[in-house]
This record gives structure tokens, sequence and C-alpha cells, in this order.
């Protein structure tokens, strides 16, 4: 069992910034999916794809993986550029 840990991005409909600095462990997908003859939908066996947990740090997630002997990869956050601009600078 593999899982990906990483930190849950800010929500793009908002400008607030809250729940953004949860750490999320999803477990990987092993079992592929396959579709279904009557409905045409997509799905599989494998439950642990339901299964996302929330951490307050990395190094919380990082011993949960270790004392559960979970495989896990960490995901990097992406830097945050800010892009300072003016109202004036629309004018220009």
């Amino acid at each position: 069992m593999s899982a990906r840990i990483y930190q849950q991005p800010k929500n793009a409909m908002q400008s607030g910034k809250a729940n953004s600095n949860k750490w999320i462990l999803e477990y990987m997908p092993s079992d592929r999916k396959v579709a279904d003859p009557l409905t045409g939908w997509a799905g599989s066996c494998d439950t642990d794809q339901q299964i996302k947990l929330q951490f307050d740090n990395l190094q919380a997630a990082q011993t949960y993986c270790k004392d559960n002997d979970i495989a896990h990869d960490i995901l990097a956050t992406p830097h945050k550029r800010l892009k300072i601009q003016s109202y004036s600078d629309n004018f220009c």
C-alpha cells in the first residue's frame, strides 16, 4: 500500500486561506478502474481510494505512515508568488 502526502491548496473561489495549512494523506490506487457494462460508470474494488486523512503538520503524517508501514511520497507545496499591482496600473 502506498500513499501521497500533500498540503491542501487554497480554494480558488475564495480569497481566504482557511484550511490551507492542513496536510492530506491519500492512498494511491492499487487496482485499475473498469467500466461497468450496465451503467458505464468506472469503478474498482479498491476502497482505500475513498480514505482521505487530515493532519495538522507534515511530521504527524509521516509518523502515521511509519507506524502503519505505509510507503509514502511527499508532494512539495508550490511556491506562492504574489503579483503586487496597484489599481492605477490597469490604465497605463
